[in-house]
């Protein structure tokens, strides 16, 4: 028999357990660790789930000091940072091997009642990471040196009513989210085993909303083929009140005129119209005829995606809202806050777990990892 301290929920204890030695390989064994969920830690299961609920919530020092304040449990914020990047990283490496296995394997029909929307909305934000995660990576800005990371973000959510006005509603409490640093290539396979599991084939309509960006267009059209494309109606003007600043600079009555006028195109849909007038523009500044140029691909490129009459009589979005706020309440509220640096492992970790938390699933992860154990 050999003692093992453990914390607990319910404060310090001191247990004893068979100890097994192999003959053969001479290596130590404790079937009652296993059975426990305590295999090589000194933390309760109890303990460990509040470690990685505050570690996803704020700092390792603070969430130390949550769990001190709150619950008496007396750890380190090193401790706090080890469980919840663990876990994270269980989490994370699961997901991984879904989504791996969805090239492998074509998903069988998931049963359950129609879904009448089904929107997928895909964007990208900035993480600070840690100087070794960077070294050989382009800055943002020429000549500067990289110093954050992209996060690859996808929230997927459901609209089954609108208000008396028509004007879409999405359903409360349905939004899930999937997100890590990695690239297009694997993010792709990530966000449709995601919408899969939320109903995508039962989906009678089947919306990805976005702004220009092509890394997200090319996942739709690969993954999500008959899918609605809209370009979100915000991004697109900001482009036009871009343009403007280059047409007019330090002169904003002209600016807010121009794109007054230009924005009525825009909201009604006629895109081809709006080009037409971008090219007509006589630019003898080569920059600026450049800009204007590099503008009007933009709206041309994207036109189909921009018919916000008809999607408005379909009562659908055409604003990326959601995925706009998943960048501040997913990523940015814990993963952007003062002085944070983030190797990968670790960041990627923190996401998932946050994502998890946020998507309603940390309790199911929790139970089947506790019947795994």
């Amino acid at each position: 028999m050999r003692p093992k301290h453990l914390v607990t929920a319910l404060g310090p204890v001191n247990i004893e357990r068979p100890y097994y030695l192999c003959s053969d390989c001479h290596k130590g064994y404790c079937p009652r660790d296993v059975e426990l969920d305590v295999e090589g830690t000194e933390y309760s299961p109890g303990v460990r789930r509040m470690m990685a609920v505050v570690g996803s919530e704020t700092s390792f020092e603070r969430g130390r000091q949550q769990l001190e304040l709150l619950a008496g449990i007396d750890v380190t914020a090193k401790a706090v940072e080890r469980q919840a990047e663990a876990i994270g990283d269980d989490i994370a490496q699961k997901e991984k091997s879904r989504a791996t296995g969805t090239l492998q394997l074509e998903l069988p029909e998931i049963l359950g009642p129609a879904v009448p929307i089904l929107y997928i909305e895909i964007d990208g934000t900035q993480v600070p990471m840690v100087r070794s995660e960077l070294e050989g990576r382009a800055g943002r800005i020429e000549a500067k040196p990289a110093r954050t990371r992209e996060v690859k973000i996808g929230a997927i959510f459901t609209q089954t009513t609108t208000k008396e006005e028509g004007r879409p509603v999405r359903d409360e409490d349905s939004t899930t989210y999937t997100a890590a640093i990695e690239n297009a290539e694997q993010f792709g396979p990530r966000i449709y085993t995601e919408a899969w599991e939320r109903g995508w084939s039962r989906a009678e309509k089947k919306v990805v909303i976005a702004d220009g960006a092509e890394w997200i267009w090319n996942i739709a059209d690969q993954h999500f083929p008959g899918a609605i494309q809209i370009v979100d109606i915000f991004h697109a003007r900001q482009h036009l009140w871009d343009l403007a600043r280059s047409l007019y600079p330090s002169e904003e009555s002209k600016q807010k005129h121009w794109v007054m006028r230009q924005q009525s195109k825009l909201d009604g849909g006629e895109i081809e119209k709006l080009v037409r007038f971008l090219r007509s523009i006589d630019a003898t500044n080569p920059q600026l005829a450049d800009t204007i140029r590099i503008e009007a691909d933009y709206f041309e490129r994207n036109a189909a995606r921009m018919r916000y009459p008809e999607f408005r009589s379909q009562h659908l979005f055409i604003g990326s809202g959601v995925i706009e706020a998943a960048c501040k309440t997913v990523i940015g509220a814990r993963l952007k806050l003062s002085g944070m640096f983030w190797t990968l492992r670790g960041a990627n970790a923190i996401i998932a777990l946050r994502c998890h938390r946020l998507s309603g699933k940390f309790e199911d992860y929790w139970a089947s990892r506790s019947l795994a154990a």
